[in-house]
C-alpha cells in the first residue's frame, strides 16, 4: 500500500501545478485549447521519448487496449481538462483546486454504488468534511462574486475527474498503465488538435513560453497521469483520491507564492476542512503506509 500512496501524491503534487500553469499561459498570451493541446502533445512526445529509450515494448498495445485508451483519451480527459484550464481564466487559481476538491467524496459514493463498495464510517466522517469544506469555498467564491462561468467550469472538471477515477478503475484491470498512458495522452493531444489546429504558434513562442509548453507536457501530464494510473493500479480509485490531499494544498501554494493570489479566511477553513477529511479518517492506513515503508 505504501508505493500506491507515494505514487497518488506524486500525483496530486504535479496536478496542483496546472492551473497554476494555466493562469500563466493566459498571461503570456494562449489560449485555453492551446494551453491543452500544448500539454497533451508534449506529454505524449516526452513520455515517446521516454519508451523508446527505456522500454520500447511499452508502444505494443492490443486493440481491445487501444478502445480503452481512446475512450480515456476523447472522453474523460477532455471534459476534466477544458473545465480545469476553462475556469482559471475566471476565477483564482486557488479557488478552482478547492472547488474541484469535491471529487473524492463523489468517487468514494459512485464507487459505493457502482462497485459495491462499502462505505465504513471513517469514509462517511470523511464524506462530511469534504462536503463541507466544498461548502465553504463555494461560499467564499460567490462572497466575492466569482464568475460563475468559472465556477461552471470547475464543476464541470470535477465531473470530469470523477468519471476518469471510475472508468480507469474498470478499464486499467488487467492492463499496464504505463502504455495505456502513452496511448490516453496521444488520443488527447489528438482531440486537442483537431480543436486548435496544427500547433504551430509554438515556433513564435518566447522562451519564457517555450519553457511553459514543455512544462505543461512534463508536470501536469506525464508525472501526474502516469503516477495517477499506477495509484490506481496500486490501491484503486478510492484511497488514490483520498491519499491525492496535497493537490490542492499544491495549488493553493503556488498560486500564492507565484501569482500573488490572496489566501482569505474562508477559503483556508475550508481547505482545511477538505484535508481534514481527507487525512484524520484515513491515519490507520497512513500508519500502515509508513510500516510498510519502514519496517521494524
Amino acid at each position: 500500500m505504501a508505493r500506491g500512496i507515494i505514487y497518488a501524491i506524486i500525483s496530486a503534487c504535479a496536478f496542483g501545478l496546472l492551473p497554476v500553469f494555466g493562469k500563466i499561459g493566459y498571461a503570456h498570451g494562449m489560449d485555453t485549447f492551446e494551453i491543452l493541446q500544448y500539454r497533451f502533445v508534449f506529454g505524449f512526445l516526452m513520455l515517446a521519448g521516454y519508451f523508446a529509450v527505456t522500454n520500447p515494448s511499452l508502444f505494443r498495445i492490443s486493440r481491445k487496449s487501444l478502445i480503452k485508451a481512446a475512450a480515456l483519451g476523447f472522453i474523460a480527459y477532455p471534459m476534466q481538462s477544458t473545465g480545469y484550464i476553462g475556469a482559471v481564466k475566471y476565477i483564482p487559481a486557488s479557488t478552482t483546486a478547492l472547488i474541484i476538491y469535491g471529487y473524492p467524496a463523489l468517487v468514494t459514493i459512485l464507487s459505493a454504488l457502482i462497485f459495491k463498495e462499502r462505505i465504513t464510517r471513517s469514509l462517511t466522517t470523511s464524506l462530511v468534511l469534504i462536503f463541507a469544506g466544498c461548502a465553504l469555498v463555494f461560499f467564499d467564491a460567490f462572497q466575492h462574486e466569482a464568475d460563475i462561468r468559472g465556477i461552471a467550469y470547475a464543476i464541470s472538471c470535477m465531473l470530469g475527474i470523477t468519471v476518469n477515477m471510475l472508468l480507469a478503475q474498470v478499464l486499467l484491470k488487467g492492463e499496464n498503465p504505463l502504455a495505456v498512458t502513452l496511448y490516453v495522452l496521444f488520443f488527447a493531444g489528438a482531440f486537442f488538435s483537431c480543436i486548435a489546429g496544427v500547433p504551430t504558434h509554438f515556433f513564435e513562442l518566447d522562451r519564457t513560453g517555450v519553457i511553459l509548453a514543455l512544462s505543461l507536457g512534463l508536470v501536469p501530464t506525464v508525472f501526474a497521469i502516469v503516477f495517477m494510473y499506477l495509484a490506481i493500479d496500486t490501491v484503486g480509485g478510492t484511497y488514490t483520491s483520498i491519499f491525492s490531499c496535497v493537490e490542492p494544498i499544491t495549488t493553493v501554494f503556488c498560486a500564492w507564492l507565484l501569482l500573488g493570489e490572496p489566501l482569505v479566511a474562508w477559503q483556508i477553513f475550508g481547505a482545511a476542512l477538505i484535508l481534514t477529511g481527507i487525512v484524520w479518517p484515513n491515519l490507520k492506513f497512513i500508519r500502515m503506509a509508513l510500516a510498510e515503508a519502514h519496517p521494524a
